[in-house]
């Protein structure tokens, strides 16, 4: 059977080591083939390896990784399925959990519209910035509408885009290709400035 090679990388190596040591904290025994796929896909802040197939094969050709880095899809020894398009429906609803300055009104039922907020989020995170919490809750009180700047923090973090030290004291912003969907919706409000933001 033929195989896509799917690059995988990491933005950084710590806090690659730091998930999977508290993904195998609680194991007694060693991880499967298909676990260690799903462990190294939530290392970089995808929910499974699913989602980081998908994520993979939307990217550009051209922003691919180089051809040594270790590839999950080997691993895999699976074929890869057509990566879903962008849907303009689904856009223009997210679109509308913000104002018209571009600040996140309502968190959204949907874990799918929730991710597109959030990529947004991060856009308006500097990189590579090291940052207190409290420089983080600036840059959320101001891109949000509802108050709950604790919520989008975690959220951010448990998604992989936002990364913090053990203690909490400094966190960084994950450098990570956005998926075409995200992309897009960044594309869409980055024209509109966020009270308090940070630029992207």
């Amino acid at each position: 059977m033929s195989r896509t090679p799917l690059p995988y990388s990491a933005g950084d190596i710590s806090a690659l080591a730091r998930s999977l040591r508290t993904q195998l904290a609680n194991r007694t025994e060693p991880p499967g083939h298909v676990e260690w796929l799903n462990m190294l896909a939530k290392a970089v802040g995808c929910r499974n390896f699913q989602h980081f197939r998908v994520q993979t094969q939307t990217q550009p050709e051209t922003q691919t990784q180089p051809a040594e880095q270790i590839t999950a899809q080997d691993l895999a020894g699976m074929s890869v399925d057509a990566p879903p398009p962008v849907d303009p429906v689904r856009l223009l609803k997210v679109a509308r959990c913000f104002d018209a300055a571009g600040a996140l009104l309502r968190w959204p039922p949907k874990r799918s519209e929730r991710d597109l907020c959030l990529w947004v989020l991060w856009s308006r995170i500097d990189a590579g910035r090291a940052m207190s919490e409290g420089d983080v809750n600036d840059v959320l009180r101001g891109a949000n509408r509802f108050d709950d700047h604790v919520l989008l923090r975690r959220e951010l973090c448990d998604f992989g885009l936002l990364d913090r030290t053990r203690d909490g004291r400094v966190y960084r912003r994950v450098e990570r290709r956005p998926p075409p969907e995200a992309l897009a919706m960044i594309r869409r409000l980055k024209a509109a400035p966020v009270a308090g933001r940070a630029p992207s």
